[in-house]
């Protein structure tokens, strides 16, 4: 295991897997990153075919509309990712020009975007499913680029990931169960990766004062469970992927009802892919040809 975060992000680039970009929390990443993470989620993509779920994907933009009526400013308001753009009524364009070689900030010629980078690969899920559900549900498979405004040195916590998600919509007691499911298959997949995963139960960030009652309320309900793994920490090791039920929240925020008119429940498991691959690599080391046969097997490396 890499002992710090320097370390290990010193290692990603000395070994070629990351380029930097600039920013806390951005990098660039090779094709020798990218073929540990291609094989990694290969092997969730097949799970969920053969579970039936659909394969859909969004872009890695969403609706204002939809941050709003999922209550994300509410909940997580320091992790937004707004769009903005010029409008020549915001100021001349040349006053924008003289602005930004100035190093100055161009803030007040911007207009916010009906749009903001999507901060879970699921939320444009929702409102595509409004409307009755067939009997038993829908499971969905899909991916996206994520972005969570958290700039940090510690390499498994970037500003632009990527998740690979599986979500159910049904009734209480299948979504329930659903959940329960993933949450065993997930951590058979990364143990199986010779990883020192652990299950744990966790809760989100909730922003200000009441975010501590909404994180306790969350924990005591064992609503989200979380597999870790020690990357830089094995005191803090860190979260891999997540399985988290929503409850009658998204239903009822975007009319999402079951066959019998009642409103839907919803779950959803996401992977951080990059995240995965990080444990990877700080378990193995960062030679693959070096890594357990069965383990490169696996991920077709």
């Amino acid at each position: 295991m890499i002992s710090t975060r320097k370390e290990l992000a010193d290692l990603l680039v000395d070994h070629g897997f990351w380029i930097p970009a600039g920013v806390p929390g951005l990098w660039g990443r090779t094709d020798r990153f990218e073929a540990i993470v291609r094989g990694f989620d290969g092997l969730i993509v097949e799970i969920a075919r053969e579970s039936g779920a659909e394969r859909i994907e969004f872009p890695p933009v969403v609706s204002r509309d939809v941050i709003r009526q999922t209550g994300y400013m509410e909940s997580f308001p320091e992790l937004c990712g707004s769009i903005h753009s010029y409008r020549e009524h915001c100021g001349r364009h040349l006053d924008l020009i003289d602005r930004v070689e100035e190093g100055g900030d161009w803030s007040p010629f911007l207009e916010q975007m009906e749009l903001t980078l999507c901060p879970a690969a699921c939320y444009p899920l929702y409102p595509a499913a409004t409307g009755v559900l067939p009997e038993g549900g829908r499971c969905f498979d899909l991916s996206s680029y994520v972005f969570r405004a958290e700039p940090s040195d510690d390499p498994a916590r970037m500003q632009a990931f990527r998740q690979r998600e599986n979500v159910c919509m049904a009734g209480p007691e299948a979504v329930s169960d659903w959940r329960d499911e993933w949450s065993d298959r997930g951590l058979d997949l990364l143990r199986g990766l010779d990883l020192p995963a652990t299950r744990v139960v966790a809760g989100d960030p909730f922003f200000g004062r009441g975010g501590k009652m909404l994180v306790a309320n969350q924990i005591a309900q064992k609503l989200k469970f979380e597999v870790v793994v020690p990357v830089t920490s094995s005191e803090e090791p860190t979260a891999v992927c997540s399985f988290n039920y929503h409850e009658d929240k998204f239903g009822s925020a975007f009319d999402i009802r079951t066959s019998d008119g009642s409103i839907a429940h919803t779950a959803c498991v996401g992977f951080g892919l990059e995240r995965v691959t990080l444990a990877l690599i700080a378990t193995h080391g960062p030679k693959v040809a070096a890594w357990p046969a069965a383990v490169r097997e696996a991920l077709s490396l």
